[in-house]
């Protein structure tokens, strides 16, 4: 486990981004509350959202957060962790109320009382791993503008979202981390796929493992995530915005898609494996060889420069070859890591996009095959780029072979 003086250092690339996006839009500083962004920022990710980062341009870096925050907050890169209480019982008060004192003498510490200040306005989605988080939102702004009345305000979203979109070293390992534990839980799951299971048991089996096995991780102080899923004709219902687990009960030769997001330490996964159990039938196979075309076609085309258009293009060109031009619905991914699963995640890779990739990045895979009242197959993998191409974060589950739970029949039906 990294001690504070080690965090620091592993922190010092995204400092310098920061300054660096600072610099270049102008800005003396940014004020931050989305915990994905305090999270970028900072290091730390905040539990109930309560928590802000203030960056200046020319040095210092200042978190504050909830008193019975501090202890977690330890471990970050600022250069001072402050802490105040969101409520108490000697006033009726709530968190934009309570913050407004600490953060008039944070930007006045740094001498961002008179400058230009960036801020968040922009619509976000923002992943939680706890019951529920806070949000000051548009609360923000009224705040900011109470406790430095003389500081020109401007949003700062387009500059944040830049930064969040490439990330640092350290940045990729704690996804690649993330993935391993997800991995880890895959494996898991797989071994309780059976007929006698409906979704609900198999998505619960899956989740079981994000927090226990994360755990184990040396280091490692908050894992979970979450699981869905779907088999059948339901897994075509994965096509949609959201996921649904029902109480279905799995049948051989059918499509079950898992669908996971999880998360260690405030980073995040979105991965999603189709198993068969038992045998599996021509047409079946035809929709996972294309499935597995349009993966191999998409990752080919990824390397620093490339257009993330180009990437979607790779990919449903082979789908559309194939016959199932109408069968894949959405694009082919978006950036996660501090991001989940929202298709605004910068890279956006999307038919209309004009992004380029960049190494750091890292963003899923996803293509997929959804055909109404029949069946869904999609493979989202996890992917970094790198000077020399592309790292594939989520090696595991990998053929069709390793999605099949019984590969004996499998074989003696082929």
């Amino acid at each position: 486990m990294l001690d504070r003086e080690q965090f620091r250092e592993v922190g010092r690339e995204r400092i310098d981004r920061i300054r660096a996006g600072l610099t270049q839009n102008e800005l003396a500083g940014v004020v931050s509350t989305l915990p994905s962004n305090v999270l970028m920022l900072t290091g730390y990710r905040p539990v109930v959202g309560t928590s802000a980062a203030v960056a200046h341009r020319d040095g210092g870096l200042l978190l504050i957060v909830p008193e019975d925050e501090s202890e977690l907050a330890a471990k970050s890169w600022a250069d001072e962790v402050r802490t105040y209480q969101p409520e108490s019982l000697d006033r009726l008060s709530d968190p934009a109320c309570a913050i407004r004192e600490p953060l008039r003498k944070a930007l006045h510490d740094l001498k961002l009382h008179c400058a230009e200040l960036g801020y968040e306005f922009e619509a976000a989605a923002e992943p939680t791993y706890y019951s529920g988080v806070y949000l000051f939102q548009g609360s923000m702004v009224s705040i900011l503008h109470d406790v430095v009345p003389s500081a020109p305000l401007r949003p700062a979203d387009r500059m944040l979202s830049g930064l969040r979109a490439v990330k640092t070293a350290y940045e990729v390992e704690c996804i690649r981390l993330a993935c391993t534990v997800a991995g880890e839980a895959f494996a898991r799951g797989r071994e309780q796929l059976a007929e006698t299971h409906t979704e609900a048991e198999i998505a619960a089996y899956f989740r079981s493992g994000f927090n226990e096995l994360g755990l184990k991780h040396e280091g490692v102080e908050r894992a979970d995530g979450f699981a869905w899923c779907m088999s059948g004709p339901n897994a075509a219902n994965a096509a949609g915005a959201f996921a649904t687990t029902g109480l279905r009960r799995v049948r051989s030769r059918e499509s079950v898609l898992v669908h996971t997001n999880s998360y260690v330490d405030g980073y995040w996964t979105d991965i999603t494996r189709t198993y068969v159990l038992g045998e599996i039938d021509g047409s079946l196979r035809n929709v996972y060889e294309a499935v597995f075309a349009a993966r191999a076609a998409a990752l080919a085309e990824i390397r620093p420069g490339a257009k993330t258009a180009e990437v979607d293009r790779a990919a449903r060109d082979v789908l559309k070859s194939r016959g199932f031009e109408d069968r894949f619905p959405h694009s082919i991914g978006h950036g996660v890591g501090f991001d989940e699963m929202s298709a605004m995640a910068r890279p956006r890779l999307h038919p209309k996009s004009d992004e380029t990739l960049e190494i750091g990045m890292t963003f899923n895979v996803e293509p997929a095959i959804y055909i109404d009242g029949e069946l869904g197959v999609r493979h989202c993998d996890m992917v970094a780029v790198t000077e020399s191409g592309m790292e594939l974060l989520t090696p595991f589950h990998a053929t069709l072979n390793e999605l099949l739970v019984n590969p004996v029949l499998t074989l003696k039906a082929g």
